[in-house]
């Protein structure tokens, strides 16, 4: 395990990006003209992020993973392909949200270490099946503060108060599409992350799948952004409509996996076998 100290760092280098970015570059004073080199910048912390969690979860031989790791590769995730996002659409506003949370959720993994899968952690399944979950996790993660931020500056602009880090965003409609199409693609790995946790139930255990809490909530946040997305093609869904449904999938989607692990290794003091 990497030491806890290197947590720390990685936690104070993105919150420090991210204090320094709301002052500058996403501040009052506007968008800074060095964006390009601000957006290398933000690789430091990220190429730490990636080797804390290389270290910690994916070079051991038996897959370690738990309520921390959740969250800190969903973060990671979150904070790559947001960095790649930026430079076809400017989303400055969101950055300074993002990486705070990532500056929280990167030194999880220090605090909560998690348990290791002793009994498949090395089925390539199984592994499938956890990088797929952790994809739709993330781009979810990136819609949902998204659609926080668009309801927000959706009030701002009623009462004409658009100023500091919401005068750097794009326009309403712009990132609407930037929403849904973040949602489509999060859908398509929900829906694989489902497909294989039924392949992985059949390899390990010769038996379907256990309708136990985490695979309830799991199915209701895939029925949740179903019918959103439905909504959206049939009925032309968006604004409060739209993040209403999302919020309430994202809520779900927590429950499934990262809610049941925090209440097991936090509340409980239990790993799971």
């Amino acid at each position: 395990m990497a030491s806890s100290a290197l947590y720390f760092v990685a936690s104070l280098a993105y919150l420090s990006l991210a204090v320094f970015f709301w002052r500058t570059h996403c501040g009052a004073d506007g968008p800074h003209r060095h964006a390009f080199i601000y957006r290398l910048v933000i690789l430091a912390p990220l190429a730490l992020h990636t080797w804390l969690l290389y270290i910690d979860v994916f070079s051991v031989p038996m897959l370690r993973f738990g309520f921390g790791q959740a969250l800190s590769v969903t973060l990671w995730l979150a904070v790559t392909i947001y960095w790649i996002e930026n430079f076809f659409v400017r989303l400055d506003g969101l950055q300074c949200f993002v990486l705070t949370v990532a500056g929280i959720c990167v030194v999880l993994p220090g605090l909560f270490t998690g348990f290791t899968m002793q009994a498949h952690g090395d089925s390539l399944v199984f592994r499938l099946h956890l990088a797929l979950a952790m994809g739709a996790y993330s781009l979810f993660t990136i819609a949902s503060l998204q659609a926080l931020l668009m309801a927000i500056l959706e009030k701002r602009l009623h009462t004409g108060a658009l100023t500091g880090a919401f005068a750097t965003l794009p326009p309403l409609l712009s990132l609407e599409r930037v929403l849904f199409r973040i949602i489509g693609i999060a859908f398509v790995l929900l829906t694989a992350t489902l497909v294989t946790g039924f392949a992985f139930s059949e390899q390990v255990f010769s038996r379907a799948m256990r309708f136990d809490h985490k695979t309830i909530f799991a199915i209701t946040s895939w029925v949740i952004f179903a019918g959103l997305l439905m909504g959206r093609w049939v009925y032309g869904w968006r604004g409060r409509t739209a993040i209403r449904w999302i919020l309430a999938g994202f809520v779900a989607l927590l429950l499934a996996y990262v809610g049941s692990r925090f209440v097991l290794e936090v509340i409980l003091h239990r790993g799971s076998r």
